[in-house]
């Protein structure tokens, strides 16, 4: 549901460099914790995702996170970083890792 926001919310190349790896899922009493990487190719693409004063990944997580409350009916806190790893889509270890087989 977070790589669907980045489809609907970036333009042009962004959402093909990017994945999402989610790196920790706790399900407490009253809600559900989700820490998930957002992982780009490029420093100029972790800006785009960020946005002005990060807005953008502002607007990102609250989309994704109401999307994902819906679906879990459930209260969600849901945590966004943007990683930047070279060439990820090149490299059989990081394909493996998160989740390309």
């Amino acid at each position: 549901m977070i790589r669907e926001k980045i489809f609907n919310l970036y333009e042009d190349e962004i959402p093909y460099h990017s994945t999402v790896v989610v790196q920790e899922f706790k399900e407490k009493q009253t809600l559900t914790k989700i820490r998930a990487d957002i992982i780009v190719q490029r420093e100029t693409q972790k800006g785009i995702i960020l946005g002005e004063g990060g807005k953008m990944i502002k607007r990102l997580g609250t989309d994704a996170r109401k999307d994902i409350e819906a679906f879990l009916d459930r209260k969600v806190f849901l945590e966004l970083f943007v990683k930047v790893r070279p060439k990820w889509r090149d490299s059989e270890l990081f394909l493996r890792e998160y989740g390309y087989h």
